[in-house]
């Protein structure tokens, strides 16, 4: 029994050591699985590693030209194709590609411009300060009526007068109406014996400017200038003829205006043909209110100002209050020459048409700065002194009264090596600002345009802003503010006449009441004589013929 029992043991012991080592062998063997494991992965990992590596690759080569594409939008967004920073000759105007630094050289023509510009500024600021301002005398042509006033207890036997102390005071009564009554005298023939052709006549009735209306020309142009010179709208006027005991209805009125706008609408097209056949424009567009009758409420429209800056004439036209590309299009469809503008892509297009030179207006760029100073003062800063040394050139050939060419030089000589730096500013700070800043706005917006800005010290006739075509849309904005809206389509049209003829007066320096009043008297003496031109009645040309009677 015991050998059994030790038998048993025996077998006992040796299955739990057989079943230790099963348990270890298959610890072993999961621990070689496990590493066998490994090996593949890390050969995997390898293998991923490359494919990555390939992949890298490709994406570097990728960026690469993403970046060079990058660098070819740019400089065909923000200027031509072919040009990346105006030269710093102004003479060549190509642009090198490969000029990134400023260059010591045109700092140094920088520094030396800047320096004449200020020591000119200080000169002129110091002759103006020695100037004393002159109380101007009141005009000779002005009646002068004598009011003489004697010391109280003055007499002649007693007092002798030793001289006169005169004070003039400008005074003013209403305007007056007055009746002009036409009598034609009619005649009959006494003598029987006398061949005429009849035998009772009369005189011929003179043209009116509207056929069958007892509107003169006078109180037409009167009404005219009063709202679209004085903007004062025609119910106020209505108001102020009541008082004067004058009373007439606002249709009456209204009907006078679409007749006079008709009047007007040939020697309007006239003017629209020598503006657009001459070879400097400025061109601009501002808002005017339309009654939109189906709404029954006002919609924005537009009016295009067209100037022909160096003959002084000024053109609105008013497309269905569209402010549309295809507007400028076919407004500008034959012109040829320089057309300055603000940044508004509509005008970009030109860049790119042959035998039209688009430049840009300064006075635009400047403002974007001016709006930026609350957001990065610094940069906004240094970009206002720049653009104002821009103007002291102009203010300097403006005062020593340059010509055209003379004007060119000293742009060229200080004007130019200011743009030359002042762009290679633009490029380098354009990535370091956000683009939705106001900053990041006018650098974006300036450096876009930019070779347009460059382009006004080409020739000494063009402006270094539009300022002149905003000045012709500024009587359009007070007319907003206070007759507030045009009627229909039609209104807005007969308004860009009225405005296009008195903004041309105003160029001119001509009295607009004194030329309409002239050109509704005699603007139907060109309706059956072909052999006159209409354009003798542009105020530039009227003021060359009749002088001082305008």
């Amino acid at each position: 029994m015991a050998d059994t029992t030790n038998d048993k043991e025996f077998i006992l012991a040796l299955l739990e050591e057989r079943d230790r080592l099963y348990r270890h062998n298959a610890r072993l063997q999961s621990k070689l699985n496990e590493l066998e494991s490994v090996d593949v992965e890390i050969a995997s990992c390898k293998q991923t590693i490359e494919e990555q590596k390939l992949i890298i690759e490709k994406k570097d080569q990728k960026i690469g030209q993403l970046e060079y594409q990058l660098q070819y939008l740019r400089r065909k967004y923000f200027g031509k194709s072919s040009e990346k920073f105006i030269t710093p000759d102004p003479l060549q105007r190509k642009l090198d590609f490969e000029g990134l630094d400023v260059l010591p050289e045109e700092k140094a023509l920088a520094r030396e411009a800047q320096k004449q510009i200020i020591e000119y500024k200080i000169r002129r600021t110091t002759a103006k300060s020695n100037d004393k301002p002159v109380r101007q005398n009141l005009p000779d042509s002005l009646e002068r009526r004598e009011e003489r006033i004697r010391p109280a207890g003055v007499d002649e036997e007693n007092w002798k007068k030793i001289g006169e102390e005169i004070t003039e005071i400008l005074e003013h009564k209403p305007d007056e109406f007055y009746v002009r009554r036409i009598i034609r005298e009619k005649w009959v023939l006494k003598n029987k014996t006398l061949n005429v052709e009849k035998e009772v006549v009369i005189a011929p009735m003179p043209f009116l400017p509207i056929a069958k209306s007892f509107a003169g020309a006078s109180l037409l142009a009167e009404i005219l200038n009063n709202k679209y010179t004085y903007h004062i709208p025609f119910y106020r006027q209505l108001q102020m003829f009541k008082q004067t005991g004058l009373s007439l209805s606002a249709s009456t009125v209204n009907g006078w205006f679409s007749e006079s706008a008709d009047m007007l609408r040939p020697l309007y097209y006239r003017l629209k043909e020598i503006i657009l056949s001459t070879d400097y424009l400025q061109v601009d567009e501002t808002t005017v209110p339309i009654i939109n009758n189906e709404k029954h409420k006002t919609v924005k429209g537009y009016l295009w100002m067209v100037r022909a800056v160096i003959q002084n004439l000024v053109l609105f036209y008013y497309d269905h209050g569209s402010r549309a590309q295809s507007v400028a299009i076919g407004l500008l469809k034959d012109f040829r020459g320089a057309l300055q503008t603000d940044g508004y892509e509509v005008y970009s297009i030109y860049e790119k048409k042959k035998g039209v030179l688009p430049i840009g207006c300064w006075a635009h760029a400047r403002r974007y700065f001016e709006q930026a100073l609350e957001d990065d003062k610094a940069r906004a800063t240094y970009a206002l002194e720049q653009i104002a040394l821009l103007y002291d050139v102009e203010k300097q050939a403006d005062n020593e009264d340059l010509s055209y060419t003379e004007r060119a030089d000293l742009r060229s000589r200080l004007a130019y090596p200011i743009l030359v730096l002042f762009e290679k500013w633009l490029y380098k700070e354009y990535d370091k600002v956000l683009p939705k800043s106001r900053i990041g706005k006018a650098i974006s917006y300036t450096y876009k345009i930019f070779p347009r800005l460059t382009r006004y010290h080409l020739d000494g006739r063009y402006r270094i802003d539009n300022n002149l075509a905003e000045n012709a849309i500024r009587p359009i904005a007070l007319g907003r503010k206070n007759f507030l809206f045009c009627g229909n389509h039609d209104a807005a049209e007969q308004a860009a006449i009225i405005y296009s003829m008195m903004g041309c007066c105003k160029a001119c320096e001509v009295d607009p009441r004194k030329w309409m009043e002239y050109v509704f008297n005699h603007i139907h003496d060109y309706d059956n004589d072909y052999s006159k031109d209409l354009a003798e009645l542009l105020p530039h040309n009227l003021k060359t013929q009749i002088g001082e009677n305008l």
